[in-house]
């Protein structure tokens, strides 16, 4: 693996030939490091890393894996991943070899940060620390299933923390009621949570709403992106799921109320967000309608729940529900199953009533 000196320059540089993906016999060169072991060594590495071999670096598998994976994650999903990455994996593991790296590694990796503090001196959460471990074994997954590592060692070393489900919040129709009279001296506020209320869409979805979006002649609301605020800039992403994306029909007065709003709107183009405002106004504005209406205080997400809730308690089935609110899974909708009434009383007539109309 030679590595040949500019004189000009006075530093080294590699030039060698390799493989493409389609076979073809392909000359790379890379200039300026200041020895020739650098340049060596960023030889192998590179070569390493087009085979993928198990025996390279971690840090530059996950570059390997980052190629691999950025692209198919939304933006704001892959920053969350990059965070933990960065600062929680890569600091202990990237000097590393792969295929080296064993379950007391893991072990010792997740003594360190159940032991750690946060920013604010804090021991990190239960739930964090899960999320943190399986980024980490995302990564040695990815090694196995595609680049022939024996084992997963964050598998076999076992997790480290717990998912812990937020409760379920919601209000009752009444208490809505009472929220949305509150929020009438701020039209724009009122009419974005009457949408997330009687829609039951995600807070991203109706920020990311325009004029197109609605078909007043049908009473429909078409959900086809959701809205980010990501490193400063506005980014408008697909739906946080294939089944996310769905047409959602709107009870009529929540028509005439958006046909009010839509026409209040100064110069709206048919593609200009209709909800110009970020996540902390919309809390904010949570919090000081909750405050004025006497209720107690749920997050903008439990406006979701609020709806699943009323339409469970109107009697429609959990298919139904899913279909609208655009859960991926039905399972997701059984989530909501406390909520479901049981009407044991109502089973139990009707099957007395259909032994009756058989004669026996």
């Amino acid at each position: 693996m030679p590595a040949y000196k500019d004189e000009t320059r006075n530093n080294w540089y590699c030039a060698f030939y390799f493989e493409d993906w389609n076979g073809e016999r392909k000359k790379k060169m890379k200039r300026g490091f200041e020895t020739k072991k650098a340049a060596q060594d960023w030889e192998r590495q590179f070569l390493l890393q087009r085979a993928a071999d198990t025996d390279m670096r971690f840090d530059k598998f996950v570059e390997q894996y980052i190629a691999d994976r950025k692209d198919r994650l939304r933006e704001n999903t892959w920053l969350t991943k990059e965070h933990i990455i960065n600062t929680k994996i890569l600091p202990y593991f990237k000097d590393r070899k792969l295929s080296e790296i064993q379950a007391r590694d893991v072990i010792a990796w997740q003594n360190e940060l159940m032991s750690a503090k946060d920013d604010k001196g804090k021991p990190y959460s239960s739930t964090y620390l899960k999320t943190v471990h399986n980024q980490l074994s995302a990564i040695f997954n990815h090694a196995v299933k595609y680049y022939n590592l024996r084992a997963n060692p964050a598998q076999t070393a076992g997790n480290m923390g717990s998912e812990k489900r937020q409760e379920m919040l919601f209000w009752t129709r009444e208490e809505y009621a009472k929220f949305a009279t509150a929020m009438m001296d701020k039209p724009r506020s009122f009419y974005a949570f009457e949408v997330l209320y009687w829609c039951g869409i995600r807070e991203g979805e109706l920020l990311a709403l325009t004029p197109a979006d609605f078909d007043l002649e049908k009473g429909t609301l078409s959900i086809t992106k959701s809205y980010q605020r990501l490193k400063g800039r506005d980014v408008i992403t697909d739906p946080k799921t294939p089944k996310s994306i769905r047409v959602v029909e709107m009870p009529s007065f929540l028509v005439d109320e958006i046909r009010d709003y839509l026409k209040s709107l100064y110069g709206v183009k048919p593609d200009d967000r209709i909800f110009d405002m970020s996540k902390s106004y919309l809390h904010h504005e949570m919090d000081r309608g909750a405050k004025a209406a006497g209720v107690k205080r749920i997050r903008i997400h439990d406006l979701r729940h609020s709806h699943i809730s009323l339409l469970i308690d109107m009697g429609f089935s959990a298919v139904a529900i899913a279909e609208r609110v655009g859960h991926e899974s039905i399972d997701i909708t059984y989530r909501y199953a406390h909520l479901f009434p049981t009407r044991q009383k109502d089973m139990v007539q009707r099957l007395e009533m259909k032994r009756a109309e058989g004669g026996f």
